[in-house]
């Protein structure tokens, strides 16, 4: 299976196969490639929707270039203090960034949350933050405001009284739930539509269908999250020794 870096070629194949529909596994075959890395390319360059083998090319060449001007002459890549690839992680922190940028979030507020879901300690500071980022604090500041207002960060204080900004298995539950209770409450604002419309017209039948629509939606959101933080992050009682009375 070959290494290094994508060709332009493979680009260009890249993105006939995205044309084509074709899934990532699927591109990744005929390019002798693994998957991860065709998940990689088109997730940190637009997307499946917006991709384009030239501008990934000339992104890559930048990042490329950028990095050998911040690196010490003649010397590699420090590996981390982990043990972990510097370069692969990099990598994964664009992917789930630009996955993150998909779904509405701003570049900055994506880069703070990827930047918390993959630290061990699952929290930060605000200062730990822009030392890791290269941002100002302001930036920092904003993109935290907004994961507040959105459930996906909890705040607490740690041992120092400094705040920390914490992305854990409750924090996740929260903002699942806050999403049921936003389709919940677009099922009650469409039906108030029905009877301020009419019950026989059109327009009402359009909002009743997404009323039952966000209300099956919001149902099975709620379970589903209640059932998932129960057998997933419920500890296990300890078992009674029968030895022991």
């Amino acid at each position: 299976m070959p290494g290094g870096r994508l060709t332009q070629q493979e680009r260009q194949q890249i993105a006939l196969g995205l044309a084509d529909d074709l899934s990532y596994a699927e591109i990744a075959r005929r390019l002798d490639r693994p998957t991860s890395t065709i998940t990689r390319e088109v997730m940190r360059n637009g997307g499946p929707t917006a991709y384009r083998a030239d501008l990934a090319h000339r992104a890559t060449e930048r990042r490329a270039h950028r990095r050998r001007q911040a690196a010490p002459r003649g010397q590699q890549t420090p590996a981390q203090a982990d043990g972990r690839d510097t370069e692969a992680v990099r990598e994964y922190e664009e992917t789930f960034t630009t996955l993150f940028m998909q779904q509405g979030l701003p570049k900055m507020t994506a880069r703070v949350l990827t930047c918390l879901f993959t630290t061990d300690a699952g929290s930060l500071t605000a200062s730990e933050l822009v030392q890791r980022l290269q941002v100002s604090p302001a930036s920092v500041s904003k993109a935290i405001a907004f994961l507040d207002s959105q459930g996906l960060i909890r705040r607490e204080r740690d041992e120092r009284r400094r705040e920390r900004y914490v992305v854990d298995n409750d924090v996740w539950y929260q903002s699942t739930m806050a999403a049921a209770r936003s389709s919940a409450q677009l099922a009650e604002i469409a039906r108030q539509g029905v009877d301020i419309l009419g019950p026989d017209t059109s327009a009402a039948v359009r909002l009743e269908n997404i009323a039952r629509f966000s209300d099956f939606i919001s149902e099975s959101i709620t379970r589903a999250a209640e059932q998932a933080r129960e057998v997933l992050f419920t500890k296990a009682e300890p078992t009674a020794d029968p030895g022991r009375n």
